[in-house]
């Protein structure tokens, strides 16, 4: 299992445009892998790199949250793009979304899995884990649940955060040097039918860098 890998510093990330994600969410979800989640600390970010995502396409999805139309708990898909989606499941987990579309039209993006980069120590205390057992290290940010445990993502705290500005406490960027959709291309990216769902399971959906070993859940 090899280490985290050394992180880009903040300073060096630019945040994602809002356009970025004013777009369909197929096209979002596989242009952020290789992407950079970042929740501001002062000095001591945390920050780990985007591996798996899934789309969801709004109220013609049947999976998606916003197939009954537009409800106070999902209005945030609604709005602006480029706004953090959370929702509590199963009563014991936050999930980490990313509103896609124009405003008005609903659309997201379901983060899966992270690279952790920096604030590994932080992220295991959040966890629980022990970094040292490679075991752990790779249970820390692969899974929905389990990297929302690790940046201390709630609803509370960061529901309709705006993730294109890096004054927010959580924000989503690229290394500077890099045109957007580049690192993209230079990634090999699977794509799979989404999981942990019952309706409309066999949309190719789900993106992920393939051979990572932080991905999350079975391939099929």
């Amino acid at each position: 299992m090899p280490a985290p890998q050394a992180s880009p510093k903040t300073a060096y990330i630019r945040p994602l445009p809002r356009a970025f994600y004013n777009r369909d969410p197929r096209r979002v979800a596989r242009e952020l892998l290789g992407k950079i989640l970042v929740r501001n600390r002062g000095r001591n970010p945390l920050t780990a790199r985007i591996v798996e995502v899934e789309a969801y396409l709004g109220e013609k999805d049947p999976a998606a949250h916003s197939a009954a139309g537009r409800t106070a708990r999902n209005a945030v898909l609604f709005g602006p793009p480029g706004r953090a989606y959370i929702y509590f499941i199963y009563g014991n987990h936050y999930c980490l979304n990313v509103s896609c579309e124009p405003e008005g039209q609903a659309g997201g993006v379901l983060f899966r899995a992270l690279e952790p980069l920096s604030g590994v120590e932080e992220m295991a205390r959040a966890r629980g884990l022990n970094i040292e057992n490679p075991k752990d290290l790779i249970k820390l940010t692969s899974g929905p649940g389990r990297l929302c445990e690790a940046f201390s993502i709630t609803r509370a705290r960061d529901n309709d955060c705006d993730l294109t500005s890096a004054a927010s406490t959580l924000w989503i960027g690229e290394e500077v040097g890099k045109k957007i959709g580049d690192s993209t291309r230079s990634l090999r990216i699977r794509t799979t039918p989404r999981i942990g769902i019952s309706k409309a399971a066999d949309k190719p959906w789900r993106y992920l860098l393939d051979g990572n070993p932080f991905v999350s859940g079975r391939i099929r």
